[in-house]
């Protein structure tokens, strides 16, 4: 077995996140995409307060515990937080075909049957369509290469879950990053 990479084991606002990774460099490592998943077990209704530390902390013993795994995913989201695991510098462990390739994204959730759009799935939704807005624009990396943890062809299951849709997603995080620009860079209009 690998030795463990430490985690992060901070959490985040959306503003503080997006302040977070611009002190960030990638120089050893640099994704070429984004992987979003849902954790399933522990669903919304199993975490009523979100994650808390010991949350957290059990996670760590799962993966390197229980797994044997050197790292787990880069971020779990919540409708409370984005909370920061494995280094976003760093590969982490959360998609067999593309460890090596992209960052490894979890929301709190079984969206296979609880809602993403309402109540506190819609909590979540929103971290996590912040949190993926800032990774994509700091790394520069084109939005339209997300994917979802169901499309690895090495994976068996429906994560991140049927109520998660790949396009919605693409379009919410496509409109935060045109919004964060405020149209800066549109052609300026003749006189």
């Amino acid at each position: 077995m690998s030795e463990w990479v430490e985690i992060v084991d901070q959490n985040f606002t959306p503003d503080e996140f997006d302040a977070y990774c611009r002190t960030l460099q990638w120089t050893a490592w640099r994704p070429s995409f984004v992987v979003l998943h849902n954790t399933g077990v522990p669903s919304l209704a199993q975490r009523p307060d979100g994650l808390t530390e010991a949350h957290i902390q059990g996670l760590v013993a799962y993966y390197r515990d229980d797994q044997g795994w050197h790292a787990g995913p880069h971020l779990f989201i919540d409708d409370r937080q984005i909370w920061a695991f494995t280094p976003l510098t760093v590969p982490g462990v959360h998609s067999p075909s593309w460890n090596r390739l992209a960052l490894g994204v979890e929301m709190l959730g079984d969206y296979e049957v609880e809602a993403f759009d309402s109540d506190r799935g819609a909590l979540v939704r929103e971290n996590a369509m912040a949190a993926l807005a800032t990774l994509h624009e700091v790394l520069g990396i084109d939005v339209n290469t997300l994917r979802l943890h169901r499309e690895d062809p090495q994976t068996t299951h429906a994560c991140p879950g049927k109520n998660v849709r790949k396009l919605e997603v693409i379009q919410a995080v496509q409109d935060l990053i045109m919004s964060h620009h405020g149209g800066e860079h549109s052609p300026e209009s003749p006189s």
